[in-house]
């Protein structure tokens, strides 16, 4: 792959490409700024970036602004330079179209487009406003635009399914309009934020959506999650093109894609089922594959198994590849394959030959745990009845339904008092530092405060940016606490002044924070817990590369361990979580600046964690950790209501680990699989010897604290021999009734499991009634 990237920088270019490539220098940049639905603020943006790209001393006009806007919206209009729109009536509505001449006349840098799905009066030169905006950006004018996800064709039927309703577009956009742009920012708002400003009159009383019984939890959250997942995508594709430059081959730690290998046999639908079942349960993509090999003649039983599987396969929406094999070597066709198409989880069923024969010859799944890298192995339980049943009622039937006219006992009653009491809690998240988390969080308190909030800064960290400090205006700051460490005097949010001071809302930056040692808390996260059972909301700011689960797929991405994390249940303790978007051109741009670090650090932040790939790769993780977040929250509200939803009532997840240093990722992964199910989930330690050494100590510690942070139950067993130890787990899987364990590789070599043994080795043999997950090392 190398050579290929080096040869090609040398080879001497055609006079197409030279035309092309002088065409694309001198074209104008288009960036969309992407919303769920009407009334999430992209107009408001657009107008506030305009305002923005004014006092940097660039040259901007605005277009076109929607006429139905709110009065807070237009107000941001500001001094920017409007053009003049050709005005039409259609069915009693006044419509505006470009008046590209009038543009083309003033010729400014860039232009501000408000509703690209717009269609053009009958007798203008271009059909619809997207031809226009085009235009424009031949000509070299750049152009900054505003669409709803459903706007989009392909999307626009995918929504109506999801929502069981008709959505009023009277124009769509082509799928690939995304692509077209050089810049594509989401304006991610949460349902919660959206319904306010319906309540406040800031969304008009009929959109092009229909009437108002449109916007309700569910269909916002839906949307919402459907413009994550979509935003997502496009990203993936950008960083598989930047990867592919790059030479690098393999997963990224970004996305779920799942390898489900099947043989024309009765077990295939079993594999592709649950494939379908993991892959929807992690957000992933699905691949079915059948390796065949060059000489083999199919049975008429395998070709009637062959249409089988390809009917389920088509049902369930997969891709389904049969490779024909020259050898016989099937592992390293598998793992071969799987590195090309990055996946990350490679799905087989349990292996059929007898036990002496896997341990002479070997396994084909001990094989590809040998040869893969950075691949997990899914091996599915060998009995059908352990894969029955996985779709069951949200509500379970022996819960029966609470008598609203019964009185409620004293305990009761105070805890239900104390929820009240409690503060609201809300998370701006970001993929980087320097998107712009603390200066949308400021913005949002002045907002606040104007409709006469009592509103503080609890503790702010501006470091060193101008235009974030410029956001505080008039907001009170609280003063922070001094607190004495090591001959040093540091400063601390001060908590009891915040509680003493008892206001309504307080802003409190970096949630991640380790505070000082002899602090009340150990953690910033742990202060903002104690504010808001005091009854105060907070509004707090982190990163992805914080959140406690998706630690080692940051470290993946980056090759950076993050030392502060924050708990995901806080996260889940959030009553909003909202992400603040931006491209990796905008935050390198940022970088370059000197708008995010100081000059003297950003040479070395852009070639290390401020990597364009790295970048790509992160952002693609927060869309998709926020569109799972909604989808949780989503299910929950459907729970609630009594909907049937796709989640299992009895799996119970199993982590079995040793003092090894892959016992953290394991126990990492095992929380967001259960998670992800809704599962019960035990981490299991067995130790064979009375006493541990005292770094063996210092590392159970570690995995027990951080079970417990993730909410799981972690248990310690101690057995006479090594022997021993696989019976103990098996009777615990047997006691809990597990439905699946959680393994790391082996790190033993072939010569010594056929002479010792393998406690992986021996479970996958001897736990066939139980889904195996082998975790990549």
């Amino acid at each position: 792959m190398e050579v290929l990237i080096l040869s090609e920088q040398f080879r001497r270019k055609t006079p197409d490409e030279i035309l092309e490539s002088i065409s694309n220098i001198k074209r104008g940049r288009l960036k969309i700024i992407l919303g769920a639905v009407s009334g999430s603020g992209k107009t408001y943006q657009l107008l506030l970036e305009g305002n923005e790209m004014k006092k940097r001393g660039i040259d901007v006009v605005v277009g076109v602004v929607n006429n139905s806007c709110s009065p807070g919206t237009i107000k941001q209009l500001g001094s920017l330079e409007l053009i003049s729109t050709i005005e039409w009536e259609r069915n009693e509505h006044v419509e505006q179209d470009l008046d590209l001449d009038k543009i083309y006349k003033r010729n400014p840098e860039v232009v501000l487009v408000d509703r690209l799905a717009h269609e053009n009066h009958l007798n203008s030169k271009n059909a619809t406003r997207l031809d226009d905006v085009m235009e424009l950006i031949r000509n070299e004018i750049s152009v900054i635009t505003t669409i709803n996800i459903y706007e989009l064709k392909g999307v626009k039927k995918v929504a109506e399914q999801l929502l069981n309703l008709s959505l009023h577009v009277n124009v769509t956009l082509p799928e690939d309009t995304l692509t077209k742009a050089d810049e594509v920012r989401l304006l991610d708002v949460t349902p919660e934020a959206i319904l306010k400003r319906l309540q406040k009159g800031e969304i008009g009383k009929k959109d092009d959506e229909g009437p108002l019984q449109f916007y309700n939890n569910g269909n916002l959250a839906t949307l919402r999650e459907l413009s994550l997942r979509f935003l997502a995508e496009e990203v993936e594709e950008d960083l598989t093109e930047h990867r592919e430059l790059e030479g690098l081959m393999g997963p990224s730690g970004a996305t779920e894609r799942i390898l489900v290998c099947v043989q024309y046999h009765w077990n295939g639908s079993i594999l592709i089922r649950r494939g379908d079942q993991i892959a929807k349960r992690l957000g992933g993509e699905l691949i079915i594959a059948s390796f065949i090999p060059l000489s083999k003649k199919l049975s008429k039983e395998e070709e009637i198994f062959k249409s089988s599987m390809q009917k389920l396969i088509n049902k369930l929406n997969g891709s389904f590849i049969e490779i024909t094999m020259k050898g016989d070597e099937i592992a390293e066709e598998i793992v071969g394959f799987s590195m090309h198409h990055q996946i990350t989880r490679i799905i087989l069923g349990q292996s059929k030959k007898p036990v002496w024969e896997e341990m002479v010859k070997g396994s084909i799944v001990n094989k590809i745990l040998r040869k893969s890298k950075g691949i997990d192995v899914y091996i599915v339980a060998d009995r059908v009845k352990a894969l029955g049943e996985r779709i069951i009622p949200a509500i379970k039937t022996e819960k029966r339904r609470e008598n609203p006219y019964r009185r409620l006992p004293p305990d009761e009653m105070h805890d239900k008092v104390e929820r009240v009491k409690k503060g609201t809690f809300k998370i701006y998240i970001g993929a980087a530092p320097g998107v712009g988390k603390t200066y949308t969080m400021l913005r949002e308190a002045n907002h606040l405060k104007v409709n006469e909030i009592d509103i503080v800064i609890g503790l702010l960290e501006t470091h060193g940016r101008k235009e974030t400090a410029a956001q505080v205006g008039n907001l009170e700051i609280m003063s922070k606490k001094i607190v004495p460490y090591k001959n040093v005097l540091l400063e601390e949010m001060d908590l009891d002044s915040i509680i003493n001071r008892n206001p309504e809302v307080v802003l409190i930056d970096e949630l991640a924070h380790t505070n000082v040692p002899g602090s009340k808390n150990q953690k910033r996260y742990q202060d903002v817990m104690t504010i808001l059972e005091a009854g105060i909301s907070v509004i707090s700011t982190m990163n992805i590369q914080h959140i406690e689960s998706l630690k080692d797929n940051v470290k993946q991405i980056t090759g950076v361990s993050v030392r502060e994390t924050v708990p995901d249940s806080i996260l889940q303790l959030s009553d909003e979580l909202e992400l603040i978007d931006i491209s990796p051109h905008a935050l390198r741009k940022r970088m370059e600046e000197g708008n995010i670090y100081a000059m003297d650090k950003v040479e070395q932040s852009l070639s290390h964690f401020f990597k364009t790939q790295n970048l790509i790769a992160l952002r693609e993780l927060a869309l998709r950790e926020l569109a799972d977040d909604v989808d949780d929250r989503l299910e929950s509200m459907k729970r609630k209501e009594g909907v049937r939803g796709p989640w299992r009532k009895d799996e119970v997840i199993f982590v079995s680990v040793n003092l090894r240093a892959n016992a953290e990722r394991l126990i990492r992964r095992g929380f967001r699989i259960a998670y992800r199910l809704k599962a019960d989930w035990y981490v299991i330690f067995v130790k064979h010897q009375n006493e541990l050494q005292t770094d063996e100590k210092v590392i159970l510690d570690k995995l027990v604290s951080l079970t417990q942070r993730l909410g799981g139950v972690f248990e310690l067993y101690t057995t006479r021999d090594r022997r021993s130890v696989v019976n103990e787990i098996k009777k615990q899987l047997h006691d809990k009734k597990a439905s699946q364990v959680i393994l790391g590789q082996s790190a033993r070599t072939r010569w010594q499991e056929m002479m010792g043994g393998s406690i992986a080795v021996r479970l996958l043999r001897e736990a066939r009634h139980l889904d195996v997950l082998i975790v990549a090392d």
